[in-house]
């Protein structure tokens, strides 16, 4: 039977992407109750290949024992567009499907603060706007529920 392939997620971080990998599902049972990997195989090996524009690494390959994990790819150039596959192994089974790549650009410092400020920025926006509608209506510029008397027409 072959193993695979992995449910793989990425996001960027601060010259690095962080890899959340979902061991594939096993079909064997007990008692009527699907079994994971992890119940069956109890230690499994994994395998990332990360993708950049002068061809492909494979990292050192490493041991897991959770259905699903998270690590991180560090030292990374920032700026740059990463992609990502996975491949899940077993001590008994060398036989694998590798995940679809899943790509993504590590961010840079003056990229996050950005992000931040243009969030900051957007909040503080809403609230000024929400701020001087409250006052408008206060002001009975909104929503007048008395029509002005006839002299003042």
């Amino acid at each position: 039977a072959f193993l695979g392939p992995p449910e793989v997620n990425i996001s960027s971080c601060l010259n690095c992407i962080s890899v959340t990998i979902k061991l594939p599902t096993s079909h064997a049972r007990k008692n009527e109750k699907l079994r994971s990997l992890i119940d069956i195989y109890k230690e499994l090996d994994y395998g990332i290949t990360l993708k950049t524009l002068d061809g492909e690494h494979k990292r050192p390959r490493e041991k897991t024992t959770e259905e699903i994990f998270t690590t991180v790819i560090e030292e990374l150039y920032p700026n740059r567009n990463y992609c990502v596959s996975v491949m899940v192994t077993a001590s008994l089974n060398k036989h694998s499907i590798p995940s679809a790549w899943k790509c993504v650009t590590a961010d840079s410092v003056a990229q996050q603060d950005y992000h931040t400020v243009g969030i900051a920025g957007a909040i503080c926006f809403s609230l000024m706007v929400a701020g001087a509608l409250k006052c408008m209506h206060a002001g009975g510029y909104i929503l007048q529920k008395k029509s002005l008397p006839r002299t003042l027409v």
